[in-house]
This record gives structure tokens, C-alpha cells and sequence, in this order.
């Protein structure tokens, strides 16, 4: 079994937004021009059975006057050994010691990560307890998520008359009104000649929607370079057109046993058909067909506690239309992002910064 066979088979139990720890996002990052660094951790039993085992995939960003810090998204992915017991925390300690000396060697001022429970969160916690006796490190919660906190993923192993009924009402009907007024779903080769052009009509409309949902959105290099990084196996084009005008575009990665909506783009115009319902109904049923298990929507925000800095309900149309889709499904709640303190002088700068930051966004809108 070759190397990226035995990856990709332990990130298959996590495949739930696991994607964003395996080698091909890896990979692509170094295609962005950042850093990577790879950590792994495994214990094994006296018969050689793996036990306990430690990953993490570590992005290096670089801030202005601040300098580097690491990022692990959503990770580190622990496995093994489920209760918290003393054996743990120290293969835990273990495996943040060299984490640790890594940064340090690489001028790293702090260490973002994403628990990816409550559960790991505390193991994580009480190993940097106990390695802060003998340096000055620490655990801070960080003054922003890098990921969405909650999540929604959908079962998608029941029938696809199932799957509709059990969806809301409105839901359900404007899948059946798109395909009325004739809207047609096109997975496009990622080989096609024309490939160009329909990447162009995505970053259009992207614009379209950010600026119409009030998101903040990548540069367009970043779609690029994640087109073409991406083997066509993996990530997926789906297209939308009405009345031979292409009306949304939507990225989806087929990774283990999970769909993953990555990102979606759709016009300004002919909104009335709704051409976004029946693109994520044929990705649903194409991940069907492909024997997958999950359908991950991706961001939703359910809690009441979510709104933006003006005080409005985060996500609100987002969330509305995801949910339409699976009602019942409760989304999956992440702990949120956390630093580990490398450098205190640095992570205290660069806390100050973000905070005379908030003070002009809030005096200057």
C-alpha cells in the first residue's frame, strides 16, 4: 500500500471536513506559495497494533509587523484511546513537544488550530498544562473562528424520494419549479476545452454574490490555483443554465465517503428560477451514485449567539436555504479556533493590533 493509499484510509473516518487536512490540500497550499509542515504521532501496543495516533498538517501564514504563525485546520485529528487517561495526555505531550520546537526553529509567534470536540480540546488543554510548567507557553481562545463553527451534513444514504420528503416543503417545491422553467445542471470535465471560460464565469459571479450576501471572498488566484490543483476525480464543477445563459456555478469535492460544497457562486438575474436548489439536488444524487454517505453543506449558523459586528443574524439566508434541505438534521458543532502561545510578545502585539483594528472599523463605518 503506498503512502498516500494509507492517508487517505485513516482520514477516511474523518472525512467530515477532513478534506482540509489531507495531502491535496496540502498540496495545494504549496501551490499558493505557503509553507507547509506535516506532524505525526502513532503508539502502538507491545503486538505492534496502533494504538494512538496524532496528525496534523500545518499551514505557516504571514501577518504584517506581527510575523509567522502556524495553522492547523481542523486538526490535530486524534485517534485512539477515546477516554483521557495519563498514557494520552502524555503521547499528546509528546507529540506538541515537537510541534513546539518546530516553531520555535521557524520563528513561529503562535499555533492555530481547530478541536475538532470538546473531547480533544480539554486532552489538548491539559498537555499544554503540563508542558507550561517548564516554559512559558500557554492556550488562548482566538479572537476569531478561521472555520465555520457549525456545520451541516446531510445522510444521503436513504432513497432520493426519502431524501425530498425529507426535506421542507419550499424546499422541495423550488427543486421541482427549476426543473419546470427548464434549468439544466451540466457536471463539467475539468479537461474541457472550454474549461477557461466557465472558471471566468465563476469568478463573475462570485463577485455577484459576495457583494449581494455581504461575504468576504478569496482573490481570484486562490480559485485558480484550486482548480488546477485538484484532480477531476475530486473536485467537481457543477454548472446551471437557464434559457442558454449560465446562472450559477457551484464547486464540490468528492473526498472518502463525503460530498463537500465547497463553494458556490450564482447571477443576480433569473433568480426566480432556482437554479441554486436543483444544483445542490444533482450533486446530492451524483454523490449518491458515486456510493458516497454524507453530503456536507458547510457553514451554517443556527446558534442565536452568531451575528456580525453590526448585530445582524450571521448567515441567516445561507443557513435558511441549507437547512431546507435536511430540517432535522442537527448540525455539527465544532469548539471554535485556539492559539498556542509560542512567542508572548509577538501573540500580545498581534492581540493589540486586532484590537485598534475593531476600534477604527467600529469609528470609521
Amino acid at each position: 500500500m503506498d503512502k498516500e493509499k494509507k492517508i487517505e484510509d485513516f482520514l477516511d473516518t474523518f472525512c467530515k471536513e477532513g478534506f482540509l487536512q489531507s495531502e491535496q490540500w496540502r498540496i495545494f497550499q504549496e501551490n499558493e506559495g505557503k509553507k507547509t509542515f506535516h506532524f505525526e504521532d502513532i503508539s502502538k501496543s507491545p503486538k505492534g497494533e496502533i494504538i494512538f495516533r496524532i496528525w496534523a498538517n500545518a499551514i505557516e501564514h504571514k501577518l504584517p509587523i506581527v510575523g509567522k504563525y502556524f495553522y492547523i485546520p481542523r486538526g490535530p485529528i486524534i485517534k485512539g484511546q477515546k477516554d483521557i487517561n495519563l498514557t494520552r495526555v502524555e503521547n499528546m505531550k509528546g507529540f506538541l513537544d515537537f510541534l513546539l520546537w518546530t516553531a520555535r526553529d521557524k520563528n513561529i509567534g503562535w499555533i492555530r488550530f481547530d478541536p475538532r470536540n470538546e473531547k480533544d480540546l480539554v486532552l489538548i488543554k491539559e498537555s499544554v498544562q503540563k508542558l507550561s510548567k517548564n516554559s512559558q507557553i500557554g492556550l488562548k481562545k482566538s479572537s476569531h473562528d478561521m472555520q465555520p463553527k457549525e456545520i451541516l451534513v446531510m445522510d444521503i444514504e436513504k432513497t432520493p424520494e426519502e431524501l425530498l420528503m425529507n426535506m421542507k416543503s419550499k424546499t422541495r417545491y423550488n427543486i421541482r419549479l427549476a426543473e419546470k422553467k427548464g434549468v439544466t445542471i451540466t457536471c463539467l470535465s475539468k479537461k474541457a476545452n472550454d474549461k477557461e471560460k466557465y472558471l471566468n464565469e465563476f469568478l463573475k459571479l462570485n463577485k455577484a454574490t459576495a457583494s449581494r450576501d455581504g461575504i468576504v471572498t478569496h482573490a481570484d488566484d486562490h480559485y485558480r490555483k484550486m482548480i488546477a490543483s485538484f484532480s477531476e476525480d475530486i473536485l467537481r464543477i457543477y454548472v446551471a443554465r437557464y434559457v442558454d445563459k449560465i446562472i450559477a456555478i457551484n464547486l464540490v469535492v468528492f473526498f472518502g465517503d463525503t460530498a463537500i460544497y465547497l463553494h458556490g457562486a450564482s447571477s443576480d438575474e433569473n433568480r426566480e428560477v432556482m437554479a441554486p436548489y436543483l444544483l445542490q439536488w444533482k450533486q446530492i444524487l451524483d454523490a449518491k451514485e458515486k456510493g458516497l454517505k454524507y453530503y456536507d453543506f458547510g457553514g451554517v449558523a443556527t446558534q442565536k449567539n452568531t451575528k456580525n459586528k453590526d448585530g445582524i443574524r450571521k448567515w441567516e439566508g445561507i443557513t435558511r436555504f441549507k437547512t431546507g434541505f435536511s430540517p432535522k438534521t442537527e448540525p455539527i458543532v465544532f469548539p471554535g479556533s485556539y492559539d498556542i502561545v509560542v512567542s508572548q510578545w509577538k501573540y500580545n502585539f498581534y492581540k493589540l493590533l486586532q484590537t485598534v483594528k475593531i476600534f477604527l472599523y467600529k469609528i470609521c463605518r
